[in-house]
């Protein structure tokens, strides 16, 4: 939880540091680089986390990775290096992404399908998703074969579930309650 509030101070930081110097879009696309290079490299990952790998090496690393990001996004890393918290890394790029799309007015919408979604099927979550929040929306769609069919829309706090699976699951409660 700790590490969760940190998070979002430095991403709040940078987010502000970034905006003053307008380059909060390029840093956007930095922390973006960040979390998917982290979350898709295991041992990159489990560097950041080792409390027996040297920091020097950290940075290094981090460095190289990363050595055309923004001058914001290499302070950052330089920052949570000397304050002990590089293993929050991740957790603040993914941050301030979330604070930057809310400071644009973009919401987040997921939507979970059985297959992945066309590009017309796409449009049309999106128009729906602006429809029913107002703001422009971005659409991030998961794959999950569990639900047999139809999707499950989340957008924020609210989730519509036309998913086939949820729909014999409330057939049966039905038929056991009678």
């Amino acid at each position: 939880m700790a590490g969760a509030r940190a998070a979002i101070r430095y991403a709040r930081a940078v987010l502000s540091l970034a905006s003053d110097q307008k380059a909060a879009d390029a840093v956007n696309n930095d922390m973006k680089l960040i979390t998917d290079t982290i979350a898709g490299s295991k041992e990159l990952s489990d560097a950041l986390q080792s409390p027996v790998l040297p920091s020097s090496v950290k940075k290094s690393v981090l460095l190289e990775v990363f050595k055309t990001s923004n001058k914001a996004t290499l302070n950052l890393i330089d920052t949570l290096m000397s304050n002990n918290r590089i293993g929050i890394l991740s957790d603040v790029a993914s941050k301030y992404n979330q604070l930057f799309d809310q400071s644009k007015g973009i919401e987040l919408a997921t939507v979970t399908t059985a297959v992945a979604l066309t590009a017309d099927l796409e449009k049309k979550v999106l128009a729906k998703a602006k429809e029913l929040t107002g703001k422009n929306v971005e659409v991030e769609n998961i794959v999950d074969e569990s639900i047999i069919g139809g999707f499950i829309l989340r957008i924020g706090d609210l989730q519509y579930n036309a998913s086939v699976a949820n729909q014999l699951s409330k057939l049966k409660r039905e038929f056991t309650l009678n």
